[in-house]
């Protein structure tokens, strides 16, 4: 959705299911534009509003009573993002699980990092996805996650992801697609999310991600995309771990931020600049 007037445009997503308002992007009066954002969010009766700021906004958005978050490096044609957010809820703003959620960062923060490429187990084979395999896709999706914040369980929304550009990896066994990740690519700002990282209880423990989410890597640079980033399950162990173990830097956690997984969760922000990061390759 986009709202102008004669001094000032902002481009919003009105995600009812997560109960928030984001503006993905503004251009003029930054007073104006907040306004705006929030006469939508009151009218529209949402719990949180989210806007992606730039850095030279940060105190301006303090004083408006907005609170940073979290940050993706680069991520306007090489300028920062800024997650700054305002609450309407005293329930969405707390964070019962705020202190678990420490604890797991500081453990992944011991992990050492690494761009050795890890040996790709027997039976598993890697494959980019296309629409012939969005019902596999949707399969997964369902078994993995009982809640997501986009309606990965329908085929139809995976194929116009598809269309729209977003990349799709997965590792495929015993005919079944076991494990899958994608990126969403912003060929306007030139970033990409990577997003979608699901894989199968029984097939966890041999690293299919950290493989999938490199091999996507390399695909991104081949396009020319250099500011990756991921927004991860706060109370997620391993996906953490592998977003940092990949060299992502840490940068943030966005409060009951979306419905997933079972519940309403914080997400924690990962960013990484693929220009100078090693990148191992399939």
């Amino acid at each position: 959705m986009v709202v102008s007037n004669t001094n000032s445009k902002m481009t919003v997503y009105l995600d009812k299911q997560n109960k928030r308002v984001r503006v993905e992007d503004y251009l003029g009066n930054l007073s104006e534009v907040l306004k705006r954002a929030e006469e939508l969010a009151t009218n529209e009766k949402v719990d949180k509003l989210i806007i992606k700021g730039r850095r030279e906004h940060f105190t301006q958005l303090l004083e408006y009573g907005y609170r940073f978050e979290a940050s993706i490096d680069g991520f306007f044609l090489g300028s920062d993002c800024l997650f700054f957010s305002k609450f309407f809820s005293d329930e969405r703003k707390a964070t019962p699980h705020w202190t678990e959620e420490e604890g797991i960062i500081k453990t992944v923060f011991r992990l050492a990092e690494t761009d050795e490429k890890p040996p790709l187990p027997g039976a598993y084979v890697m494959k980019k996805l296309d629409q012939e395999d969005v019902h596999g896709l949707s399969k997964l999706y369902k078994e993995v996650f009982q809640i997501y914040p986009t309606p990965l369980n329908d085929p139809d929304y995976i194929v116009k992801t598809m269309t729209e550009g977003s990349i799709y990896y997965g590792f495929v066994h015993d005919g079944q697609i076991v494990s899958a990740a994608s990126a969403d690519v912003d060929l306007f700002y030139k970033n990409a999310e990577i997003t979608d990282c699901a894989t199968a209880k029984e097939h966890r423990k041999h690293g299919l991600m950290k493989v999938l989410l490199a091999r996507i890597e390399a695909e991104l640079i081949e396009k020319g995309i250099f500011c990756a980033y991921s927004i991860a399950r706060s109370l997620s162990f391993g996906m953490n771990a592998a977003l940092h173990q990949l060299g992502y830097a840490y940068r943030g956690r966005l409060v009951n931020n979306v419905y997933i997984y079972n519940k309403m969760e914080n997400m924690n922000v990962w960013s990484k600049d693929l220009a100078k990061a090693p990148n191992f390759r399939q």
